[in-house]
């Protein structure tokens, strides 16, 4: 399959407007539930429709991407926006909750698809060096849903209705789509493909079961010692074998086995999912400190996390510059010293924290990570054979979903128990019934000023545990980095010149 007479312009546009969409409808989608919710009486299943989206999205990850490479980019890629298109349209116009969670599950599996194969077409339309230097603003770019979310979410429940928080998807989809359509030509070989549905069925069941628990953790209030959460990890771990067996039979496997013999592959696996674990799983509540323990408002909370990005930007745009021409792993060494700083810095806050502070610890985290904004996947696209990029992309971002999945759970369940063990001790001295909520509701107004700060400092004591956690993480995803090649990206021969099987590295003496 190869890419000819393509309008790169176009192609990129197309491929933009998608993407930011796709995003800035999970933070529109956010604002609004609460109105969602209240029309359509739904609150016991609130959780739900942010599980249901994960969910999808992250099972089909790894399939839509091997379907890319067997099917074509395009074809693939326009079928996932027109998933997401009809997800849009059953959720704007659910009569009823389960309508809505169906509708937001279809929105998620295309919407699975729309990131990894969309890296994939500019990997196949860009050289190089072009392709380090848009991929690496493509994760910055992603910072204007999470800035536009909010304002575009209230302003259509406010002036419109709810229904068309999602209705709004079907113009802009259609647009991208057609953008795409108009500028990209894709030419298919004519060899009949076998698609692995044995492996395609295990491997959805094998995350299900898996993913199951977190979701159910979080809104059933199940606990990690459940019967039944240690029940689903097992069937998972079952089912994990299982694929293990069938993928190792078949002759195109919906993920090839070859993958994990990658070093590349496996050692950017363990680095992304190691640090979703960690990053996300520890600032992802930060919010809840500054409101509670800083007294910052939701809003101001919010936007103070919008220092990481302050850092996170120009180390993306530096790093897709360097990328070509020094080692990557020395630049992800050197990079991710700094977030080793940063959680040592987080570990350190108290009731006396100041936003100054917080804003400086944000922009060293920002600084840091910002080397695995396009960096991880562009390695990934150099480190395979064409005609697997897809899903080698494909699966590096699925163990990164996973990561920031367990994480948010894992995290969220320490959190909560660290913050309800401490207020225990201070039960009788709280408002009748408050001391059980604290740890999910806030601390309650009112409170003297003596009791406040003493509720303030196991707030406090709670999050500097999780980020001490969150600090071994980071040192972990440090010595990790050792492991990667020492390799600069280097320019691919043109295909007439050079072997299909020829990777595309230079190795730095």
């Amino acid at each position: 399959m190869t890419l000819v007479k393509n309008n790169r312009s176009l192609v990129l546009l197309g491929l933009l407007i998608g993407l930011i969409f796709a995003e800035l409808d999970e933070t529109v989608v956010s604002t609004a539930m609460p109105t969602i919710i209240r029309e359509l009486h739904g609150l016991s299943l609130y959780g739900w429709v942010a599980g249901v989206y994960m969910l999808a999205v992250t099972l089909f990850m790894p399939i839509l991407g091997k379907l890319a490479d067997l099917y074509g980019r395009k074809r693939v890629y326009l079928s996932c926006m027109g998933l997401f298109i009809l997800g849009s349209i059953v959720s704007g116009i659910a009569p009823s909750m389960a309508v809505l969670l169906l509708g937001r599950g279809i929105q998620g599996i295309g919407a699975g698809g729309l990131m990894p194969i969309a890296l994939v077409i500019i990997g196949d339309a860009y050289p190089l060096e072009q392709r380090a230097k848009i991929q690496s603003l493509i994760g910055p770019m992603m910072i204007l849903p999470q800035l536009l979310g909010p304002t575009v979410g209230g302003y259509l429940v406010g002036h419109v209705n709810w229904h068309w928080v999602f209705l709004i998807n079907i113009p802009v989809g259609l647009l991208a789509a057609v953008v795409l359509s108009i500028g990209m030509r894709e030419s298919r070989g004519t060899e009949s493909k076998k698609i692995d549905w044995a492996g395609a069925v295990t491997l959805v069941l094998a995350l299900l079961s898996l993913l199951l628990a977190p979701v159910l953790i979080d809104n059933q209030g199940l606990s990690w010692s459940s019967p039944i959460i240690i029940g689903l990890l097992v069937l998972s771990g079952l089912l994990i074998a299982l694929l293990v067996r069938i993928e190792s039979r078949v002759k195109e496997p919906i993920i090839p086995l070859h993958l994990f013999r990658n070093r590349n592959i496996v050692v950017l696996s363990l680095i992304v999912f190691i640090l979703m674990l960690g990053v996300m799983g520890g600032t992802s509540a930060f919010p809840f400190f500054a409101q509670n323990v800083m007294g910052l408002t939701p809003t101001a909370a919010g936007y103070l996390m919008m220092a990481f990005m302050a850092g996170a930007v120009p180390s993306s745009i530096v790093n897709g510059f360097l990328i070509t021409k020094v080692p990557y792993r020395s630049l992800f060494i050197v990079c991710f010293t700094l977030p080793i700083v940063g959680f040592f810095l987080l570990s350190r806050i108290g009731i006396d924290t100041t936003v100054l502070y917080v804003v400086v610890t944000f922009f060293i985290l920002g600084l840091g990570l910002g080397a695995l904004f396009g960096g991880d996947n562009l390695i990934v696209q150099e480190s395979v054979d064409k005609e697997h990029s897809g899903v080698a992309l494909g699966t590096v971002q699925l163990f990164q979903s996973l990561g920031a999945t367990i994480g948010l759970s894992v995290f969220g369940s320490l959190l909560a128990r660290h913050i309800s063990d401490g207020v225990s001790v201070l039960a009788d001295q709280l408002p009748a019934g408050t001391a059980s909520h604290i740890a999910t509701g806030g601390i309650p107004q009112g409170l003297n000023p003596e009791l406040l700060v003493k509720v303030q400092t196991v707030f406090a004591g709670a999050f500097q545990n999780i980020f001490t956690i969150s600090l071994g993480f980071v040192i972990a995803a440090f010595f990790i980095c050792w492991f990667l090649k020492k390799e600069v990206l280097a320019k691919k021969e043109p295909e007439s010149a050079a072997p299909a099987a020829e990777p595309a590295l230079e190795a730095r003496p």
